[in-house]
C-alpha cells in the first residue's frame, strides 16, 4: 500500500480544487413569451422550442395536480 512520501501543502491543495467551484448556469429567452429557460428545452411557462409548441402546459398542470392529490391520500 503506497503512502505519501510529502506533505500536501495548502497552496497545492487549493491548486488541485480549484476547478470545482460552481459555474453559473446559462439562459436563453423565449422567443414567444420571453421568459428565462434552459438552453435546449422547451420553455415551461408557453411549452414552446424553436418557435413551435411542442408541450401542452395546461394538460400538465392538471396532470401534476392531480398525481399530487393521489400522493396525499
Amino acid at each position: 500500500m503506497g503512502l505519501p512520501s510529502q506533505k500536501r501543502t495548502n497552496t497545492s491543495k487549493r491548486q488541485r480544487a480549484s476547478h470545482f467551484a460552481l459555474k453559473k448556469t446559462t439562459t436563453t429567452k423565449c422567443e414567444k413569451c420571453s421568459a428565462k429557460t434552459l438552453p435546449h428545452r422547451a420553455c415551461t411557462k408557453c411549452g414552446t422550442y424553436k418557435g413551435r409548441k411542442v408541450v401542452d402546459v395546461t394538460k400538465r398542470v392538471l396532470r401534476t395536480k392531480r398525481n399530487k392529490s393521489k400522493l396525499e391520500k
